[in-house]
């Protein structure tokens, strides 16, 4: 068997703390020379140097001061109201435009927050961050500040600086004044927790764009309107210029392309919905009655989705086409004119994360949205992060116990031979699954992060019946797919009690060891670590060996049966599901970390209602 290779952490501390703790059942009862690991890494922990040491990397987001205060909040009602460009005192008996000032720069240390109504959204406000007439905003609540913040960072990156963010709580509005960006207060009084997509606050959160979007586009100005959970990747204001004639322009949920080039979708082709999450609107008279019977429509009944509500009312005439050339039609009330994004290069996340159009066509994608995901918030963070494309805090990138890599052997057969199809989906998965199973107990014992590794796939994961590819999409066969196709990955990064469950086990995305914001130290500080057999020479838990840089662990260590029972339990709840066979219900198949312990196991749905459960 090749070596077992682990990072972060000096190796005289790994290799004496491991060397006390007994390897894991798990291990040795799954492990076959050969067959499972081709390397494992352990890289060093030595990157550990306190904020402000000569070894930490620039600081994306500064913190926020204690001297922050509270903010009443306001009403959006009150956005029409009249008022001089917002001025508040800088803490030196001068006043300063809180608006103007460049993004990042941070209010003077010792100052106060500026009064509540400073933060009001007001046409003078906005007038003051436009710029070409043009405002890009989003909105969220405390929950999703990283979010924002990686939303601003990649704008800013771009150049693009005519952006404002709506606070839906008090405590983001001052964490976000306190880091430098332009934050306006929506007056919604939101709950500062992630809500879950789906639940009666999340619906709310909907209804707050719509009444935004109607509150801001009376001031004249074109918007720009995003959510929270995707980033730019290429300024879009020139894109969106090509159709001055476009009172919207959205993106949509298509998944099968009817362009190849950078063109709006054909709209007689477009099958997706239209998606809300990026849009873009110009103040005209029929786009501000669209905003307002939206409004109205949504406030009237609390069971219709935002999104939903929007493609009822721009669908009640869909035809002719503005011109034979631009890509335009008319829609909603027959004079409004709309224009689809073309998701190849405004991307849903399958389009990006499983499709790669963009790839694919040789195109430069502007925008990925993480939609089309199945592990909530943290399966959207997770997926900024394996893209690359998500600034977090220097802390996430240099973990106290270190961190653990190891390079899969996947054998070319399970990868291409035969065909594609779920049966040979679950053989290729449930191969890794069990070297990924080998690799958390290690992690474990050791008290390292694991760095996953790429995951493949041979079939995509829907919510609905489907062969397996959805037709006429370009999904290459097999593909590299994001991690909450199989994991849960909300599970995994979820706090659980250790009492029932061991110790946690951290995780990081397959990308992470190609992050330029990785430091050079924890990169370069790494040793093997190689699974040998007990008794044979050398074979120990210790980095004293003949071999410089190497950590021997026996294969068939003890271990309390305790602890073996508490990791079975963590990670038996890790897996997810795979959805969904056609003309079966229920057509889903549970996937099973311990699939190999089940004589006769298939990859089928659950026979039965009382069968429809987890595999624990």
């Amino acid at each position: 068997m090749g070596p077992l290779s682990i990072g972060g952490g000096d190796e005289s501390s790994s290799s004496s703390s491991s060397a006390k703790k007994p390897l894991f059942l798990t291990i040795y009862a799954t492990l076959v020379i050969g067959f499972l690991l081709s390397s494992f890494y352990v890289f060093s922990a030595l990157y550990s140097s306190g904020p402000g040491g000569a070894n930490t990397p620039t600081t994306l987001f500064t913190s926020t001061p204690p001297s922050a205060t509270t903010t009443t909040a306001t009403s959006i009602s009150d956005v029409n109201s009249t008022r001089a460009a917002p001025r508040a005192s800088d803490g030196g008996g001068h006043t300063a435009n809180v608006w103007t000032k460049p993004i990042w720069e941070v209010p003077t240390p010792g100052s106060k927050m500026p009064p509540s109504h400073t933060f009001r959204l007001t046409k003078e406000l906005v007038e003051s961050r436009v710029k070409d007439n043009v405002i890009v905003v989003t909105f969220g609540n405390y929950a999703f500040q990283d979010f924002i913040l990686n939303w601003v960072r990649h704008l800013t990156d771009l150049g693009v600086t005519n952006l404002l963010v709506g606070a839906m709580d008090t405590k983001l509005l001052e964490s976000l004044y306190w880091e430098g960006v332009p934050v306006f207060d929506m007056g919604s009084n939101m709950s500062t927790i992630d809500v879950g997509w789906g639940t009666p606050t999340f619906h709310k959160m909907g209804r707050e764009k719509v009444i935004l979007i109607d509150a801001m586009l009376p001031f004249g100005y074109e918007i720009l309107m995003c959510d929270t959970d995707m980033v730019w990747l290429k300024n879009p204001l020139p894109y969106l210029a090509r159709y001055p004639e476009a009172d919207i322009l959205t993106s949509t949920d298509q998944v099968v392309p009817t362009v190849v080039d950078d063109s709006l979708e054909a709209w007689r082709e477009e099958s997706g919905a239209y998606n809300i999450g990026i849009f873009h609107w110009r103040a005209t008279e029929t786009t501000i009655k669209l905003a307002r019977e939206w409004k109205d429509k949504l406030l009237a009944d609390d069971s219709i989705w935002d999104q939903n509500g929007f493609n009822e009312l721009v669908h009640k005439q869909l035809g002719p086409p503005v011109d034979e050339e631009s890509g335009l039609v008319y829609a909603y009330d027959g004079k409004l004119k709309l224009g689809m994004l073309p998701a190849s290069i405004f991307c849903s996340g399958h389009t990006y994360f499983v499709q790669a159009i963009y790839q694919q066509l040789r195109l430069e994608p502007y925008a990925v949205h993480t939609t089309f995901q199945y592990a909530g918030t943290e399966g959207k963070r997770h997926r900024l992060r394996e893209g690359l494309v998500f600034y977090d805090r220097p802390e996430y990138y240099d973990s106290p116990g270190g961190f653990l890599s190891f390079k899969p052997s996947i054998p070319k057969s399970l990868l291409l031979g035969g065909e594609h199809s779920i049966e040979s989906h679950f053989v290729l998965v449930n191969y890794q699954m069990k070297q990924i199973r080998t690799a958390l107990a290690i992690a474990s014992l050791l008290n390292r992060t694991l760095v996953m590794p790429p995951l493949w796939c041979r079939v995509d994961r829907m919510w609905f019946p489907h062969p397996g590819i959805m037709p006429g999409t370009m999904t290459r066969q097999p593909f590299l797919c994001p991690l909450d196709h199989v994991f849960e990955v909300n599970i995994m990064l979820k706090e659980q009690s250790e009492e029932t469950y061991g110790p946690k086990i951290d995780i990081r995305e397959y990308s992470f060891l190609d992050n330029p914001l990785v430091p050079k130290q924890v990169k370069e500080s790494w040793l093997d670590v190689q699974l040998c057999q007990e008794g044979s020479a050398d074979c120990h838990a210790s980095t004293n060996t003949s071999r410089p840089g190497i950590l021997r662990f026996p294969k068939h260590s003890n271990e309390e049966t305790a602890r073996e029972e508490k990791f079975r339990n963590r990670v038996k709840r890790y897996t997810s599901i795979w959805c969904c066979v056609e003309n079966k219900e229920p057509g889903h198949i549970y996937y099973d970390m311990y699939w190999d312990e089940k004589p006769n196991w298939k990859p089928l749905p659950p026979a039965t209602r009382a069968d429809d459960h987890p595999p624990f």
